[in-house]
């Protein structure tokens, strides 16, 4: 099923699937923020189409900064009011971070916003990427920009979990590797989610 996937069947699948929320365990760490509370913000999960198939666009957060330093991210950031709506603010960002400029990107959808433990309300929106697109990182933001394929990021048996107690709550926590790269924290929730609807595994497990 994954190696028949392609640009094409990634559109049906998304479309036509019911949208899934979040595992109820993960967010449930969340569940105390007041909404009032909360910073919008947007992250792009960007597919490209390339000869072997289709691959995801992520970024390793630079090592310096005070927030997730050097972990493995979706292209994105805080919503400015300029933006006027969240999708602009994936986009914005995206260049801004890496230098991809708007007409290479074509939004799909999103997802369901995602509260994370930082205080934010993060909207993702799903898109394809350009093959041709050209990269400028900003260095103060990002170290460095890779691709992984669909087929590793979309596989529910590549995308592990674990439950752990915090207060006498039970909570999840996904990750997924690959090569020198380990994708965690909110990146791989996300994953979980878009596993979900574009696979259509069906009920969330525990």
């Amino acid at each position: 099923m994954l190696s028949e996937l392609n640009k094409s069947s990634l559109i049906q699948r998304f479309q036509l699937h019911k949208t899934v929320n979040y595992h109820q365990e993960a967010i449930r760490r969340v569940a105390h923020l007041h909404p009032n509370k909360l910073r919008k913000a947007s992250v792009l999960i960007g597919f490209v189409e390339r000869d072997n198939g289709l691959h995801v666009l992520f970024t390793r957060r630079a090592s310096h900064l005070k927030h997730h330093p050097g972990q493995v991210s979706f292209p994105g950031g805080k919503y400015e009011l300029s933006d006027g709506d969240l999708t602009t603010t994936a986009l914005r960002e995206t260049y801004e971070e890496v230098g991809i400029s708007q007409d290479k990107i074509q939004i799909l959808g999103q997802l369901p916003e995602l509260v994370t433990v930082s205080k934010f309300t993060v909207t993702p929106f799903v898109a394809f990427i350009a093959s041709d697109y050209r990269i400028k990182i900003d260095h103060n933001e990002v170290d460095q920009v890779f691709e992984v394929p669909a087929n590793v990021v979309l596989d529910t048996q590549k995308l592990h979990s674990e439950q752990f107690l915090i207060n006498n709550y039970c909570h999840r926590v996904f990750g997924l590797s690959y090569q020198n790269h380990f994708i965690w924290g909110m990146t791989a929730q996300i994953i979980d989610a878009m596993q979900k609807q574009i696979m259509h595994s069906g009920e969330q497990t525990d």
